[in-house]
């Protein structure tokens, strides 16, 4: 087959329009928007001056700034260099600006400055949905993931291993300030770069060691102080616990989505402490509540129970040891008599009060039974193998827990547990692999939180765009037709008009 000819000296005859460049449905156009229709209040609460200062040098208009960190952030680019170079390169990029090319000092400081403030974008992005009617708030799911930190997890130390590299460094310091201070050179205009570098290092090591004993940590992190050591799926690593509530989205009859309606980052690995935190933050961006809240066993625990009691809100959550509900003689299958204070067992012994215990930080009341009536007892050795008799404890949340357990028993339960894996899980697994979000840039518990609210923002925007697509797709099929039924009525109109004239002729 013939060569299609290559040049790369072309000139363009007809040069073209800036908004030519890029297809109607691209998701540059739908981020450009979204900033566009921002309200003047919305840019002032997020620190922003829309129009500018009167003096000084024109600087780069801030919706243009903020079009490139949301696209970028949508497609897996979060460097201030590398937008730099999208900047110049790329042309989505160059629609977005202008055709301008802001450097990555500029980029980097309005994202600095701004990038704490962005939270209500992500609010924005939700209430938008929700006007749309596209957020499905009959069910929702939370879930965590463990997302590396800016720092290596060598770097994380004890305080007997900070006390040793300590030493080691004050060491390391004494010899070059001997090597520098040899000689009868004059002293050098600037410290060498090693000593430099070791002093540094030994102020880090001693704001480290301060931190262990004003916060009461165990292990502190030298490159992020607020990174923990967590299991992640690559193994230990120094990272964070990032937490979202998803929420099923429906685009149209034959195509869904998910949505991100709260989002958060805690510096504690387990999940149990988040769950309600998390509920409420999905209350308060929806401005309603969901009818039922999904969450794997890592969110179990009777305070949560009793807590959504409290909030009437009802949650599909398994037992970590489920298995163990499922013996002859767990405490749930004893009877519990409301006058008389007592338990009956399955053999139908009576457990009465002895006494209340605090175990851990929480009071149990502790109901026995006679220990010679239970070494009588057929299940003795089942049931316990206590010769002084079976032992109750009773915690204040035990009647959450048994309110939910048989809950969980139903069917409908377990049905609607099983949508579980189709909603965090995904969304998961598109940010790390599709938006590159393995790992935080920025360093400290607020800046890693801020972090993740844009990345949470910025997959909102890629839902809202397939919404936003498929609307206009619908217009494009639909404009056609507009055009033929105004052909057609031109046609009508001038048949008229003929007639017309024609009658007035022959008259």
């Amino acid at each position: 087959m013939p060569i299609r000819p290559l040049s790369r000296e072309q000139t363009w005859l007809l040069p073209p329009k800036l908004d030519e460049l890029i297809p109607d449905d691209h998701p540059a156009r739908f981020v450009a928007a979204f900033v566009d229709n921002i309200d003047r209040t919305m840019w002032l609460d997020m620190g922003i001056e829309p129009e500018g200062e009167p003096l000084g040098a024109p600087a780069y208009h801030p919706r243009g700034l903020l079009s490139v960190w949301l696209y970028g952030f949508m497609t897996g680019t979060r460097s201030s260099r590398k937008l730099e170079a999208a900047c110049r390169d790329q042309i989505p990029y160059l629609w977005l600006t202008g055709w301008q090319h802001p450097d990555h000092n500029t980029l980097w400081r309005f994202y600095r400055e701004h990038r704490i403030s962005m939270r209500r974008l992500f609010k924005h992005t939700v209430s938008t949905a929700i006007n749309m009617g596209l957020v499905d708030l009959a069910l929702q799911a939370i879930d965590g993931t463990k997302i590396e930190a800016n720092a290596s997890r060598h770097r994380t130390y004890d305080r007997e291993g900070l006390q040793r590299l300590l030493e080691k460094t004050e060491a390391a310091i004494k010899d070059l300030e001997e090597q520098n201070e040899a000689g009868n050179d004059p002293p050098p205009t600037y410290l060498p770069k090693e000593l430099v570098k070791a002093q540094r290092l030994r102020a880090e090591v001693k704001a480290a060691m301060e931190k262990l004993t004003t916060e009461g940590e165990k292990r502190v992190n030298l490159s992020d102080g607020d990174a923990k050591l967590m299991k992640g799926n690559q193994g230990i690593i120094a990272g964070y616990n990032m937490q979202a509530v998803v929420s099923p989205v429906k685009i149209d009859h034959n195509s869904s989505s998910l949505f991100i309606t709260g989002i958060d980052v805690t510096k504690d690995e387990s999940d149990t402490e988040q769950l309600l935190p998390m509920l409420e933050q999905a209350d308060e961006m929806t401005e309603q509540r969901a009818e039922v809240s999904l969450a794997d066993a890592g969110y179990h625990s009777g305070k949560n129970l009793e807590g959504c009691e409290r909030r009437n809100q009802k949650v599909i959550i398994p037992e970590c040891y489920e298995q163990a509900l499922h013996k002859p003689y767990h405490k749930d299958r004893f009877i519990y008599d409301n006058t008389s204070d007592t338990y009956c067992c399955p053999e139908g012994q009576t457990l009465r009060f002895v006494r209340s215990k605090l175990t851990g930080r929480l009071w149990k009341r502790q109901y026995k039974a006679s220990g010679e009536t239970c070494q009588q007892c057929q299940a003795f050795g089942k049931c316990t193998q206590n010769k002084k008799g079976r032992i109750l404890e009773i915690g204040p949340y035990d009647t959450a827990l048994r309110h939910h357990r048989e809950l969980m028993a139903t069917k409908e339960a377990q049905e609607l547990f099983s949508l579980r894996k189709q909603l965090p899980e995904p969304i998961f697994g598109i940010i790390k692999e599709q938006m590159r979000f393995r790992r935080f840039l920025t360093r400290g518990w607020v800046n890693v939180k801020a972090e993740a609210t844009i990345i949470a923002t910025a997959f909102n925007l890629r839902t809202l765009h397939k919404a936003w697509k498929q609307q206009s797709v619908s217009i494009l099929v639909f404009r056609p037709l507009l055009r033929y039924i105004c052909l057609f009525k031109y046609c009508i109109g001038f048949i008229n008009a003929c007639s017309i004239k024609l009658s007035s002729c022959q008259n």
